[in-house]
């Protein structure tokens, strides 16, 4: 079931007025309703809206499992506490130096696969506003 949208079938033309014809109003009533019904039969379905559990929290059956963006932006969790919590294991995907961005932005993490020296690395590091780091012993990644 898709979701309604704006121009969807809520036609209130034989609706807006004392003086329309209730006959009229009939096929754009019963449209309205039928839109009303999509919404209804829309939750938890492709298209349509996730479901919330009785404490207003979408519940992990409904989560999508990939989340992409589809602006030309950066897709930003911003909880009020400020912190983002995650319970189990975090997956960074492998990244070579010529692959990390080209404009970093201080606090970025990353997998370092090969320096800018192709040297073999495997480890965690993090750009600091100037360079990146290791997590391990804050030793600079070398560049060339």
């Amino acid at each position: 079931m898709a979701w309604p949208t704006d121009d969807s079938n809520i036609v209130t033309t034989n609706l807006d007025a004392g003086t329309d014809s209730p006959a009229a109003a009939r096929p754009d009533l019963k449209a309205a309703l039928d839109e009303l019904a999509n919404v209804i039969n829309g939750r938890n379905q492709a298209s349509g809206v996730a479901g919330l559990d009785a404490s207003s929290k979408i519940t992990n059956t409904q989560l999508p499992d990939t989340i992409i963006s589809s602006a030309s932006t950066d897709l930003t969790i911003n909880p009020n506490t400020g912190v983002v919590v995650i319970e189990d294991v975090m997956q960074l995907n492998p990244v070579a130096f010529g692959g990390l961005p080209a404009s970093p932005a201080k606090g970025q993490v990353a997998y370092l696969t090969t320096d800018g020296a192709s040297t073999s690395k495997d480890l965690p590091i993090y750009y600091n506003g100037s360079s990146w780091r290791y997590f391990s012993d804050d030793t600079a990644v070398a560049t060339s």
